[in-house]
């Protein structure tokens, strides 16, 4: 079964500085019919304005991943880690037993645009961590890319929870394809271009719940002229 959550129902945030697309409950968004999927808890879709950005603040309990679509987003933590994160790198920050941390917009001049995904640990009291990892486009063109998944399996970045995240970007004609183990669920994520995952066409922005299917067929919708990216989680 596909459930799709169309781009247009979900949460928006305007803050002048920060545009915010919630695919679940968030912040001052709430909508108890969606409020997560199995562990994955936050999909935010996010623009930064030049110069502008999320000033300090603290997380605990939380597996938190970044994944910059366009411009450049500045991160600092009290664990010590920071760094640039560009188009195809990818951050893990494990909250653990408590993080403080900010990000920024690292240029004064263009937009970040980024997806930011909380995952619910499978283990609490673990020491905040940090990594981030370039996946060029290269890797991720015509096949399901492993960006996150436990133990750092297929050169991932690791994650204390069963779940995985992949990323693909697909040409016209071209097709991937996922087993799904027995009850496990799938969460789609479209960032841009049009997909049809078996039979459901979706869009930018779009999302859907996978339950109760064996295998996920993913291609560009029959009317697409360009390229489709998109995020597949793969949850216990």
């Amino acid at each position: 079964m596909i459930t799709v959550r169309p781009s247009a129902e979900r949460g928006l945030a305007r803050h002048g500085w920060l545009t915010s697309r919630h695919t679940f409950s968030f912040a001052g968004y709430h909508d108890r019919a969606h409020m997560g999927f199995r562990t994955l808890r936050v999909i935010n879709e996010d623009v930064v304005a030049p110069g502008e950005g999320f000033g300090e603040h603290h997380h605990a309990e939380m597996e938190i991943v970044s994944i910059v679509m366009e411009g450049a987003l500045a991160h600092r933590d009290s664990t010590g880690g920071q760094g640039i994160l560009r188009p195809g790198e990818v951050q893990r920050m494990s909250a653990g037993t408590g993080v403080a941390h900010s990000e920024f917009n690292a240029s004064a001049t263009e937009p970040v645009h980024f997806f930011q995904i909380w995952i619910l640990p499978g283990v609490a009291g673990v020491a905040p961590g940090y990594e981030q990892k370039l996946f060029p486009e290269t890797d991720r063109r015509g096949r399901l890319c492993p960006l996150v998944a436990p133990g750092a399996e297929n050169g991932a970045l690791d994650i204390h929870q069963d779940a995985r995240i992949f990323s693909a970007v697909l040409a016209p004609g071209e097709r991937v394809t996922h087993a799904m183990a027995p009850r496990r669920g799938a969460w789609i994520q479209v960032a841009r271009g049009e997909i049809d995952v078996n039979g459901t066409v979706l869009s930018a922005g779009d999302g859907a719940a996978i339950e109760g299917e064996t295998s996920l067929a993913a291609a560009p919708s029959r009317d697409s002229s360009g390229d489709a990216e998109f995020l597949l989680f793969d949850l216990g």
